[in-house]
């Protein structure tokens, strides 16, 4: 059994960088942060294929998408204090930890000897400093983490699920992708014949639009390690 998981959202709470940087530069707003941060999210995924191709600089990518939010809750924001609160996040971001129950979820799947990996969406450099700060390759092997901004190929992308089976010699049939965004992850996964289970941390529905179901999902009353018990049962 393999099990591979996201980063952003999934092996840490992203909430947690970001509301420490809203609290340095928004505190005057009464602004729920959480859904701010939902929004933020979003206008950071309508653009990303922007970035990736290079049709829109990064930096101007992070002004609006804190722009967009705030004013998606009716708020409009300056562009030195989207600028401020970036600085901010950035900073904030060197010092996530990895959830517990993600760090108790790796430590049971080493124990078994499952195959773990990680797919990642992101500039290189970024996510490879994310990583290291989650000190995830205490549990991964190198060369089973893949980077989008590396590879040039992001997800949901079926070439970038086809290329990791290739590199880690997987069997997708017995393969489970974890992540928490529906588009990238449960649709990526489930259109490359993987497993996916949907790490729904921030409550959201599941999109009308779409032919593709989760197989397993995780939110706030369920864990992790208990559902990867489920499967292994399930599995062998």
């Amino acid at each position: 059994m393999n099990l591979l998981l996201d980063v952003d959202d999934t092996l840490y709470d992203q909430l947690t960088p970001f509301e420490n940087a809203y609290r340095r530069v928004f505190s005057h707003y009464d602004v729920p942060i959480d859904q701010l941060f939902i929004k933020s999210r979003y206008y950071s995924d309508e653009v990303f294929d922007l970035v990736r191709d290079s049709k829109m600089d990064k930096h101007e990518m992070h002004i609006y998408r804190i722009s967009k939010a705030f004013a998606h809750l009716g708020y409009t924001i300056t562009r030195e204090e989207a600028q401020l609160f970036q600085s901010y996040y950035e900073e904030m971001q060197q010092k996530i930890e990895l959830a517990p129950e993600m760090e108790e979820l790796l430590n049971e799947a080493k124990s078994q000897g499952l195959t773990l990996g990680i797919i990642t969406n992101g500039p290189a450099d970024h996510q490879a400093n994310k990583i290291k700060q989650l000190k995830v390759k205490e549990w991964v092997e190198e060369d089973n983490i893949f980077i989008s901004g590396e590879v040039g190929i992001s997800k949901p992308n079926t070439e970038l699920f086809r290329l990791v089976e290739k590199e880690m010699g997987i069997d997708r049939e017995r393969t489970y992708y974890v992540g928490d965004s529906f588009r990238n992850d449960v649709v990526g996964a489930k259109m490359a014949g993987w497993n996916a289970v949907w790490l729904n941390r921030r409550g959201h529905d599941i999109p009308t639009d779409t032919e593709y179901l989760p197989d397993y999902t995780i939110n706030g009353q369920s864990s992790p390690l208990y559902l990867l018990r489920r499967i292994q049962a399930k599995d062998f």
